[in-house]
Order: C-alpha cells, then sequence, then structure tokens
C-alpha cells in the first residue's frame, strides 16, 4: 500500500536534494519563492488550533461499527479499486528516497557487511544455516555457527578476508529460497506501484542485491510484476497481508539487511500494529536496519477530514475506503523498540509545503525513522 497523498517536492542544491531539515524559512515574506521549506515552527496559536480540531472530530459520533468491520475485512477490495483507479499515474517519483536513505544507495551495499563487521570488536556475523536447522536459530545457535572471530581489526585485511569468508557461506550455506544467493537483501512491504522498488533498481547495479516487495493489493503487485523493468532474477512481488500472523514471509529469519515502511503502517488497524513490526524484526539479521516514513501527528492530511470519518483516536477512513493513522515519534519508538530494535533515528519532518500558482500554504507533518537490529555480542 502506497500513501494517497502527494509527498511534497523536494528542495533542490546544485541538483541535488538536501536532507529535509536544510531550508528553513527565516522571512516569512518570501515564503512563495520556493516551494518547501524544512522545519517550519508552528506558533502556539497554530498548534493549539490544530490540537482543538483533531479534539472536537475524535469527539464527534465516529463510523459506525458495523462500516468499521466492512473496512476491515474488505481492506483488500478498497486497496484494490484505489489502485485499479490510479495505476501508475497517480504516485511522484521519490526524489528524496537516497538523500534521507542512504543505506539503501550501492556503495552502502558493497561496504555494509564490512561496517557490521568493524563496528563492535565483540561482534559477530552469524553464518548461514543449512535447511536442516529449521525456520530460525537462537542467539547462542548463531553464536556457535560463527566462521570468523575478528581478532584481528587493526588490519584493513584482516577484515576483507573476514568480510568476503562470511559471504562465501552465505552462498553456499543458505537456504534454497528466493534471492538466497545475494548477499545483500532488501525487502519493502508496502510497495504499491513500485516507486521506491524500481529506482533501487534502477540506481543499485550490485550484483548481490536482491528486492524483496509486497502489498496488500493484488492488483498493485500485479502492476509492479507488469513493470517493464521487473527482474524476476533481482526482485520478487508477491502479495502479503502484514496483519495476518499466519501468513509467512517467503524469507527466513535473520536474513535481511533492510526492511522499508514508507507510508504503509499507518494504513492497518493500531491494535495490529506491534505484532506486524514484531515479526518483521525477526527477519532482520542483526545490525540489520528498519527504515520507515510515514504520516505524524496534525499533519495536513489529518486536519482536513470532516466529522464522522473517525474509527478511532488519529485513525482516520477516507472517501475510498482506505484508512490512515497518524503518529507521534514516541509512538513509533515503543513500537520498535518493543520489537527488540535500537533507535538510530526518530525524527519529525514540519515541512511548510507551497503551491505558489494558487498562492496556498499546506503544512506537511511526517516522521522518518532508522532502528537497528542489535549486532550479537561475543560472551563466550
Amino acid at each position: 500500500m502506497a500513501d494517497s497523498y502527494s509527498e511534497g517536492v523536494p528542495a533542490v542544491r546544485n541538483g541535488k536534494r538536501e536532507q529535509f531539515g536544510s531550508r528553513f524559512l527565516s522571512d516569512p515574506a518570501r515564503v512563495f519563492h520556493h516551494n518547501a521549506w524544512d522545519n517550519v515552527e508552528w506558533s502556539e496559536e497554530q498548534a493549539a488550533a490544530a490540537e482543538k480540531k483533531v479534539r472536537e472530530n475524535s469527539a464527534a459520533p465516529r463510523v459506525p461499527q458495523e462500516k468499521q468491520v466492512d473496512y476491515e475485512i474488505n481492506a483488500h477490495k478498497y486497496w484494490n479499486d484505489f489502485y485499479k483507479i490510479h495505476e501508475n499515474g497517480f504516485f511522484k517519483d521519490r526524489h528524496w528516497l537516497f538523500t534521507e536513505f542512504p543505506e539503501l544507495a550501492p556503495s552502502q551495499n558493497q561496504n555494509h557487511l564490512k561496517g557490521l563487521l568493524s563496528e563492535d570488536k565483540r561482534s559477530e556475523i552469524p553464518a548461514c544455516r543449512s535447511s536442516e536447522d529449521g525456520p530460525g536459530l537462537t542467539a547462542e545457535e548463531q553464536h556457535k555457527c560463527s566462521s570468523s572471530s575478528l581478532r584481528d581489526k587493526t588490519q584493513v585485511s584482516s577484515v576483507e578476508k573476514n568480510v568476503t569468508q562470511e559471504l562465501s557461506h552465505l552462498r553456499i550455506c543458505a537456504d534454497e529460497f528466493p534471492g538466497s544467493s545475494a548477499t545483500y537483501r532488501i525487502l519493502e512491504v508496502g510497495c504499491g506501484v513500485g516507486n521506491t522498488v524500481f529506482p533501487i533498481l534502477q540506481t543499485n547495479n550490485d550484483p548481490g542485491l536482491f528486492v524483496y516487495c509486497c502489498d496488500f493489493s493484488s492488483t498493485a503487485v500485479e502492476l509492479v510484476q507488469s513493470h517493464s523493468e521487473y527482474d524476476p532474477s533481482r526482485c520478487l512481488a508477491f502479495v502479503h497481508d502484514l496483519c495476518d500472523e499466519d501468513q509467512s514471509y517467503p524469507v527466513p529469519r535473520d536474513s535481511l539487511d533492510i526492511i522499508i515502511l514508507i507510508f504503509v503502517l499507518s494504513a492497518i488497524v493500531p491494535d495490529k500494529m506491534q505484532k506486524a513490526i514484531n515479526r518483521l524484526s525477526k527477519l532482520l539479521r542483526p545490525g540489520g536496519m528498519m527504515l520507515l516514513r510515514d504520516y505524524g501527528r496534525y499533519d495536513m492530511a489529518q486536519l482536513r477530514f470532516k466529522k464522522g470519518q473517525c474509527l478511532s483516536e488519529n485513525f482516520y477512513v477516507r472517501g475510498d475506503g482506505t484508512r490512515v493513522y497518524f503518529f507521534t515519534q514516541d509512538e513509533l519508538d515503543t513500537l520498535f523498540t518493543a520489537a527488540g530494535l535500537e533507535k538510530v533515528q526518530n525524527l519529525v519532518d514540519h515541512r511548510l509545503q507551497v503551491n505558489r500558482g494558487k498562492q496556498l500554504t499546506m503544512y506537511r507533518v511526517w516522521i522518518q525513522c532508522k532502528y537497528r537490529k542489535p549486532l550479537l555480542s561475543n560472551t563466550g
């Protein structure tokens, strides 16, 4: 699933988009000189008005329970209808993708494992397992099957040798699953029509890369698979319900380097978010990262909802039947840390988006997070 609202036009400098937080509006008279301003501070009056509107909407009669059940049971239908209507025409390229998430860049693929090996002198990267080992290994089992102790990290040649050994073991011992021979694996959950997946495949020609992508909507997945640049030797697109605890992913635990969640977690029922993140966390290998960008509390989209569209606090249904939640930083931090992940980044992007033609200002609030699975420590 993908975001149903514009992600904004990025600030550009010397032909390259800057990270958010780098273009500031110091003179209100210049507001229409650019089409986006970062980290725009809200006045006390503006913040109070936003809070009041959300509170009033929440207090108003909510969507009847029978309708809420329908939105949950038939969620796949509403998203399929959404993609049938919009197909590829609705979504804009994510120019900000590699700037905000350099972990997806080609250079990161080549250096990722080396970085993990050199980050902690006590850490070890678990060697892969054979098909007899079952669906997952405990930390003790991973420790026992580690292939290198990295005792001498002071010499670059030693590190490179260990990296080579680890990659070799991964290729030889990995279970037979799509992308099992890859040395760097990325999964995007809620891939939509591929606005993240295809930029990654186009930009990254690393032969060791394999990208998995899934969506709740079968229509969206069909659009990805029919794309001219979809390559089954480098990518696997599949239908998956993030909330279905009985539905497995096509990869074993501890096998992914990166998991991407872009405007997707907000589309599911809040009560099911924690278990969904817990399941995804198990797929990350030690040192792997979960990257998220999603709607923040009091975003323009939240303030535009009319009374009667509220399902529960900060959770709404759009006119097309798709749903959306608006997060705080603390809520997301709780979700990730409860899943055993460590915070690397948790930022709010307060952005003033400008329509210079119509002389309109739109206040967006997005949250960007990076959480890492802890490295294993050599305690023996």
